[in-house]
């Protein structure tokens, strides 16, 4: 049975996809057959009348089961806002059963293990008074936070990981990213592994190397 992943975060600009690459590059490196799905983005790039984001791509280029673009990315909007601003600009909706739909057409080929990156944070909204965390508990998806760590980051992290277990579903880990430099940073890191109830799977600080990150984060439990 395919292992169900969905990578959220405390906030955009996160580190999510960074982060989100080296798992699926410490999975592939461990024997997985590997799948990713990044069902919705926004601020792609129009290429020969296609829209290509770079986060999909990146995603696409850990994976090792021949995914298309499209399938990694079936809804992809060209300004960088917020997808259901830019949905509704089209004059279109963001249905979640299309959501689970191309998700489940990637089941189908049962990888070993499908990682979904979400956008944003836990609540994305998609318009029509749904959220993106509506997909992930839908399609029963176990839960990777990614932890953006600056000031502010324990009150986000603690809300995020309660609105997740509100939701039903599982947060099997979070990771500490350091995007930027952050006063006491370990201080606030010891609070956030003494108040958080799911596992730390690693700390990643101003590193580029998805291979070296892939080497600190912990998949003993995928």
């Amino acid at each position: 049975m395919t292992k169900r992943i969905f990578i959220t975060a405390t906030d955009t600009d996160a580190g999510k996809t960074h982060i989100a690459c080296a798992l699926v590059n410490a999975l592939v490196r461990n024997g997985k057959n590997v799948s990713v799905y990044k069902p919705i983005s926004a601020g792609c790039e129009n290429v020969d009348g296609k829209l290509i984001n770079e986060d999909a791509q990146r995603l696409l280029k850990q994976s090792n089961t021949g995914q298309t673009i499209e399938q990694v990315n079936p809804i992809a909007f060209e300004p960088p806002i917020a997808p259901h601003i830019a949905a509704a600009k089209l004059n279109r909706s963001i249905e979640i059963s299309e959501l689970q739909t191309n998700f489940d057409s990637l089941i189908d080929e049962a990888p070993d293990v499908l990682v979904s990156e979400g956008a944003g944070g836990w609540r994305l909204p998609l318009g029509n008074g749904k959220f993106l965390s509506e997909f992930a508990t839908i399609t029963n998806q176990s839960v990777v936070l990614v932890v953006n760590m600056k000031l502010g980051c324990l009150n986000h992290a603690l809300l995020t990981y309660e609105a997740i277990i509100n939701d039903g579903l599982t947060c099997i880990g979070w990771i500490a990213n350091g995007i930027e430099e952050m006063p006491y940073f370990e201080e606030n890191l010891t609070t956030l592994k003494e108040q958080m109830p799911a596992p730390n799977l690693g700390v990643v600080r101003f590193e580029p190397d998805i291979s070296k990150i892939a080497d600190i984060i912990d998949i003993s439990n995928f």
